[in-house]
């Protein structure tokens, strides 16, 4: 009797055990699993008709989100880029395609959007100049940045700054500026933006995924593991 209830016993603990091992399986393969799809998941952008620093056909893309008001995309873009596009954009390992992402104006609750109205000037400045003219412009204005608490980037303001930009005509690109006419173009980025979940700037997507710092060895990293 001992050793059968012994011979029970031990049955018991060994049901026990493969029902243990198999919820541990399971959730091991579940975790996996979780992981992988977190891995993959990578934001979708529609990149036609956008300004584009590089390489048409380099690999890795980088999508970068910008406010001309915001203190970190101009350190980002005087401190960091320089790196960067030394290393990877002038190389042809990837290429930055710039969107627009004014909030900062109407988070403030200013009185004029001068967030809207410098990202409005840096496309009117690419419907005449393309990707060179949008980019000359974007490092003009953020050398000129003022305070995100101040109105400084008025149309009057932005034209005198695109004045001198080679590409563009300051005729043409007054009359662009005045009349909004690349109004909707700065809407649709900004509407790519909410929908990636953008929350600040700069934001930066190494071919789709967030990278969660912008300093120039953590875009770096990204591109170099994008590449592999």
């Amino acid at each position: 009797m001992t050793r059968l209830q012994g011979s029970n016993q031990n049955r018991t603990v060994l049901v026990i055990g493969t029902l243990i091992a198999i919820a541990l399986i399971a959730l091991a393969l579940f975790a996996a699993r979780g992981k992988s799809a977190q891995q993959t998941n990578a934001a979708s952008f529609n990149l036609a008709g956008q300004p584009v620093a590089g390489q048409a056909d380099a690999p890795v893309t980088l999508v970068v989100f910008e406010d001309f008001k915001c203190p970190n995309c101009k350190r980002f873009e005087e401190e960091f880029m320089p790196e960067l596009r030394s290393k990877y954009i002038d190389t042809g390992k990837a290429k930055v395609v710039s969107l627009n992402f004014p909030f900062l104006a109407e988070s403030a609750r200013l009185p004029v959007d001068d967030s809207k109205f410098a990202a409005q000037a840096v496309e009117c400045a690419y419907v005449q100049g393309g990707s060179e003219a949008y980019d000359r412009l974007k490092q003009i204005i953020f050398r000129a940045q003022g305070s995100e608490s101040e109105v400084w980037a008025t149309k009057s303001r932005l034209k005198d700054l695109a004045g001198s930009v080679e590409g563009i005509d300051p005729a043409k690109f007054a009359t662009c500026l005045d009349n909004d006419e690349t109004a909707a173009a700065v809407e649709a980025d900004k509407q790519q933006a909410e929908k990636a979940g953008v929350n600040g700037t700069p934001s930066v997507y190494v071919n789709g995924k967030l990278v969660q710092s912008y300093d120039a060895a953590t875009v770096g990293a990204a591109i170099d593991a994008a590449a592999q």
